[in-house]
């Protein structure tokens, strides 16, 4: 069969131009590829070596609460009081959300009331009354807006800066910077909603273009922490481990003849590192040792909110014990099972806010007593906000929005009781000082030591960027 036209030797022309510039590159393969940590580590050595920061960092983790699909900032944190007057009346606005682009609207007023909190004085939805009591920690970007505000392409942005599945994401980039802290956890974990995972999966949580030893690794909160990780029935340890060293050795002989198989070499680790988790995961999450003061403040002692009050208590474990990046998630892929308030807006987010607001709240109180919330980012957030009118012409759903939505920022450096940027006074639209979803990442790079224009994977013969080509800066109000 003939070699595609755009191939030479098996590769693109593009890899083939630079491997032949570089003089000999693959005389050095195997030292690059030992330091990146994708070759299997001698006895003693970390499976992950880090990249050298490019500044001092102010965090070593990141916790991301993901509110899946798209809560409302009009109802949660970016007070509007003049659309409270304005309940019921069709007026003239420019939207385009999940029903297309529209030039009217019938206004849907906020269903709660706002109150200041804190000494900064933040105005707060009564959605989320424990989180208002921390509003001193965080710090609120009102002016975030996104690409796409269809739930499968917006997730992929907020997750990987693309929105077009393939690439990493941010978890992934964090893992790839950062390196392993813990030899025998994974770097990257994923923690989704009790009703199943969002929309495109496992997408969300990819390494992409990366060794597939970067990719997130689905935790479960309660019974078997990850699963097929046990032991087969009727092997011991011992005769896993010799089946596992045979393995080894078969691998690394194949390896041995094909230095850049940087796949295979990822493959040969994660063997490895699903032998140690089999040991070490199931500490990691057994609560028995907490005290009941601890699991009452993530809320483990209401129904209501003991499944993402559990999440949060493991993510400030996680972290605690060198995980580099935690995904949590409020939300399923089905009716009524996210933030996706389309109908019945206040049944939709009292629903979700119940839940989490407690634990969110405990999460913050939880990782400032222990000092950990200095090196800690913690993200809240969505794929994007929901608009100032109705959807349909009955009902108070409101349509996707992402032309301007909120989201905040707390621990790892970023200064808290501060807000950034503005929407429209129908929070319509960014207007002040408007980020995109690549300017929230290259914040979070920035914090972790890291220039998100200079940290890069060379892939398909480029230099890839979680920020993309063109870059972006970090907010710096938050640096």
């Amino acid at each position: 069969m003939a070699k595609p036209r755009n191939t030479f030797c098996g590769r693109t022309r593009r890899e083939f131009l630079w491997q032949s510039g570089a003089c000999f590159p693959a005389l050095g393969m195997l030292d690059l590829l030992g330091r990146d940590g994708l070759l299997p580590a001698a006895s003693g050595e970390r499976p992950m070596a880090p990249r050298k920061p490019h500044h001092a960092p102010k965090a070593r983790a990141v916790i991301f609460l993901f509110m899946y699909g798209g809560p409302s900032h009009v109802d949660t944190f970016d007070y509007k009081p003049k659309l409270y007057p304005l309940d019921g009346k069709t007026i003239d606005i420019d939207t385009k959300g999940r029903g297309g682009t529209k030039k009217q609207g019938r206004v849907v007023g906020p269903k709660w009331n706002f109150r200041q909190h804190g000494q900064c004085g933040k105005w707060v939805s009564d959605l989320f009354p424990h989180v208002g009591r921390c509003v001193d920690d965080l710090a609120f970007v009102h002016s975030m807006y996104a690409d796409s505000p269809l739930h499968g392409s917006a997730m992929l942005m907020m997750n990987s800066g693309r929105i077009l599945s393939g690439a990493p994401c941010l978890g992934s980039w964090a893992t790839y910077a950062l390196g392993s802290e813990n030899e025998n956890l994974p770097g990257f974990v994923v923690m989704l909603d009790r009703t199943g995972g969002p929309i495109s999966g496992a997408k969300n949580w990819s390494s992409g273009f990366m060794p597939a030893l970067y990719q997130g690794t689905v935790l479960r909160s309660q019974g078997e922490p990850i699963l097929d990780l046990a032991l087969p029935e009727g092997m011991t340890l011992a005769e896993q481990r010799r089946l596992l060293d045979a393995l080894h050795a078969q691998n690394a002989a194949h390896l041995a003849e094909r230095a850049d198989d940087t796949d295979l070499a990822a493959r040969m680790e994660s063997y490895e590192l699903a032998a140690r988790m089999q040991v070490h995961a199931p500490e990691a999450i057994e609560l028995a040792n907490e005290s009941a003061a601890t699991r009452g403040l993530y809320g483990l002692d209401d129904p209501r909110t003991e499944d993402f009050g559990r999440k949060c208590l493991l993510a400030r474990r996680l972290v605690e014990r060198g995980v580099r990046f935690v995904q949590v998630y409020s939300g399923g892929n089905h009716n009524d099972a996210n933030w996706d308030a389309h109908g019945d807006l206040v049944f939709n987010h009292e629903k979700h806010a119940g839940a989490t607001d407690r634990p969110i709240a405990g999460l913050l109180a939880d990782l400032k007593q222990r000092g950990l919330l200095e090196s800690t980012i913690v993200v809240w957030g969505g794929e994007f906000g929901r608009q100032p009118t109705a959807e349909y012409a009955e009902g108070t759903g409101r349509d996707h929005n992402s032309a301007g939505f909120t989201m905040w920022l707390a621990g790892g450096g970023i200064p808290g009781g501060v807000s950034v940027g503005t929407t429209d006074e129908l929070g319509n639209r960014a207007v002040e000082r408007p980020f995109h979803v690549k300017n929230l990442h290259a914040t979070i790079l920035h914090q972790l030591g890291m220039d998100p224009n200079r940290l890069s994977f060379f892939f398909n013969g480029l230099d890839q960027k979680l920020v993309g080509p063109e870059g972006a800066q970090p907010i710096h109000e938050l640096i």
